[in-house]
């Protein structure tokens, strides 16, 4: 196995009195996708949190194909070429894909127009039309607001938006809670395409069949500690159980 894209090192944080985590780590590697797990309280959003930059840890070592980094914002990580996939998606509901691909990023036009702030709409809309279509993401008419569109197509649209600028790792929180079947599937479907393009995608889900159907790797938080690491195939939903509630705790990594 190669090297790891991201490293989490004996990672720490505290929240006053309690301790969110206790010595944490994770590693992900370039074009797979890798399912944190574990039981509520477990430490898996603080992990990310301090991942993304959001949170500052109060010790550990975050390496970024290995070098030492200091994550110190979300402007900082996506700078590294690492976004993140929120539960609440932290979409513009009054705004169409297009504008919310480009939120904070926006093209402006070229020469004098461009420097009194006018914005280049058409050139973010054939950018956002490429990127949907890349990750089969259809939303039929592309000048809709968010706000009218299906639970998994908001959903496609924050993914995409994080595909469009990542290029080293994607963090999804959740990503398809709440979305019926049919939207989940599409949903997973981006989330491959995500891996095909060498980008790694980090997946926190409490579903366990979901998470066996699509990780390549598997690591278990308990109680703010990685315990145990599995690969995907072959793995059984009671192992991972057991693992997250102290049956395996021993188990070692499994490549």
């Amino acid at each position: 196995m190669s090297e790891p894209l991201m490293e989490a090192r004996a990672i720490v944080k505290h929240y006053g009195h309690v301790e969110a985590l206790r010595g944490a780590d994770l590693s992900v590697y370039p074009g797979e996708i890798v399912a944190l797990i574990g039981d509520n309280g477990a430490g898996k959003s603080t992990l990310v949190k301090v991942l993304s930059g959001t949170v500052q840890p109060d010790a550990g070592e975050v390496l970024l194909e290995g070098q030492t980094v200091r994550i110190g914002s979300p402007f900082e990580a996506q700078r590294l070429g690492i976004e993140t996939v929120y539960q609440d998606l932290a979409l513009a509901p009054d705004l169409d894909g297009a504008a919310n691909l480009y939120l904070g990023r926006e093209v402006l036009r070229g020469g004098l127009l461009g420097r009194l702030g006018f914005l280049d709409d058409g050139r973010m809309r054939a950018g956002a039309r490429a990127a949907f279509s890349e990750l089969g993401v259809d939303l039929r008419n592309a000048s809709n607001p968010v706000a009218v569109l299906s639970g998994g197509q908001r959903q496609s649209v924050a993914v995409a938006r994080s595909v469009a600028w990542a290029t080293k790792v994607i963090f999804l929180d959740e990503p398809t809670a709440a979305l019926g079947v049919i939207q989940t599937r599409r949903v997973l479907d981006v989330i491959r395409r995500i891996r095909d393009r060498g980008i790694a995608a980090v997946l926190i889900s409490h579903n366990m069949p979901q998470v066996l159907e699509i990780a390549d790797r598997i690591e278990v938080l308990r109680l703010g500690r990685r315990v145990a690491t599995f690969s995907g195939p072959g793995t059984t939903v009671n192992e991972l159980v057991a693992a997250m509630t102290g049956g395996l705790e021993t188990r070692g990594a499994v490549a």
